[in-house]
């Protein structure tokens, strides 16, 4: 679908800004990267080749015995006797030796036929954000060359856990911010337009909710139903949508008395048309303005629950309780560096880019 001519300029003055744009390059790489993270950092192998039929554990459950194993559990593709299982095509000879191969078999026959040599394609960091990694000495470890940032205090791999805990702040930031600008866009418009007593009831609530302790209500209701996911989303959404009231508010009390809004009236257009076809584009660079400063809130609210122990389950990558771990293993340097540089980048490109879209957005700014 073509861009409209004004959206075509919009992109030409956002290209222009060579900071905004390229920080959407970097970041649109990073976060393109981290969608795909079962497929860079993994404890199960992206392929595997067992007896001429292929699997791919990263999408379905194996149990052990799909490779001649003995357990309906879902095999450990990291244990080597499943490794010589999957490459001898299930001989019984790794029962006795998981160190064994194919050669090692006396002809490699099963039941009267030949067994091919199996493989598996493993992603190039081997290590979910939850698997514990096989390393002699006590947590945390320091990087090495099988783990690049090293681990954390209970030896999981630092570097996949920052792949998918990025991927879950990026994802987690955009849900609450699409979520709490369309309520707070929808309220600020609403005020702003019928004004009057509406405004007024509508003033006096977002007063007072705005003075309700977040913290303490998220606290309380994760003591009640328990730390998810989508119970912090729907919480931090509750608390976050009034931002973007006040300013949405005030550019249409201004814009509602010009005179293409009283002409749209005078022609039968209705409220609705009038709000959101005709106002809202005029009152975007002003809402824009405030995008930064909610996702980075955002994100900064996600670290710190986090960091205090109220925001994700327990299991879950997050990057705030990477940076717990930092503040109590001041010996191990590694995980600080890794958390600031994480949140100092991640951060930085966000507000780039909003910066970069709010200028588009101005019909004053020009970049040469």
């Amino acid at each position: 679908m073509a861009l409209s001519p004004l959206n075509q300029r919009r992109w030409r003055n956002f290209k222009r800004n060579r900071r905004a744009f390229w920080s959407l390059m970097i970041f649109s790489v990073l976060f393109g990267l981290s969608l795909f993270a079962e497929f860079i950092a993994n404890d199960k192998p992206i392929l595997v080749s067992y007896r001429g039929d292929f699997y791919m554990p990263v999408f379905k459950f194996y149990p052990e015995t799909e490779f001649g194993g003995d357990f309906q559990t879902e095999a450990i593709y990291r244990d080597p006797e499943v490794a010589c299982l999957i490459e001898t095509g299930g001989l019984e000879i790794c029962l006795d030796d998981p160190e064994a191969t194919i050669e090692d078999a006396a002809d490699g026959v099963v039941d009267g036929e030949a067994i091919e040599k199996g493989w598996a394609i493993w992603p190039p960091i081997p290590y979910s954000y939850k698997t514990a990694v096989d390393r002699p000495g006590a947590a945390p470890l320091p990087p090495n060359a099988e783990n690049w940032l090293g681990t954390d205090d209970t030896k999981r791999d630092v570097l996949a856990r920052v792949i998918h805990g990025f991927r879950l702040s990026i994802l987690f930031t955009l849900m609450v911010t699409a979520a709490a600008s369309l309520i707070g866009i929808a309220a600020g418009a609403v005020q702003g337009y019928f004004g009057g007593w509406l405004d007024l009831v509508f003033q006096r609530i977002i007063e007072i909710w705005s003075s309700t302790p977040s913290l303490y209500v998220i606290i309380i209701m994760f003591a009640v139903l328990g730390r998810s996911f989508w119970l912090l989303v729907f919480l931090l959404v509750l608390f976050s949508w009034t931002s973007l009231v006040g300013v949405v508010r005030a550019e249409f009390l201004r814009a509602r008395n010009l005179e293409y809004v009283r002409a749209a009236k005078a022609l039968g257009v209705g409220n609705v048309t009038i709000m959101f076809r005709h106002m809202l584009p005029n009152a975007m660079v002003a809402t824009l303005t405030m995008l930064p400063f909610i996702v980075t809130g955002t994100i900064a609210t996600l670290a710190s629950l986090d960091y205090l122990g109220f925001g994700l389950p327990a299991s879950s990558p997050s990057l705030g309780e990477l940076t717990l771990q930092a503040k109590q293993n001041l010996q191990a340097p590694w995980l600080a560096f890794t958390a600031f540089t994480v949140f100092a980048v991640m951060l930085s490109l966000l507000v780039f880019i909003f910066e970069g879209i709010r200028d588009a957005f101005d019909p004053r700014k020009t970049f040469t």
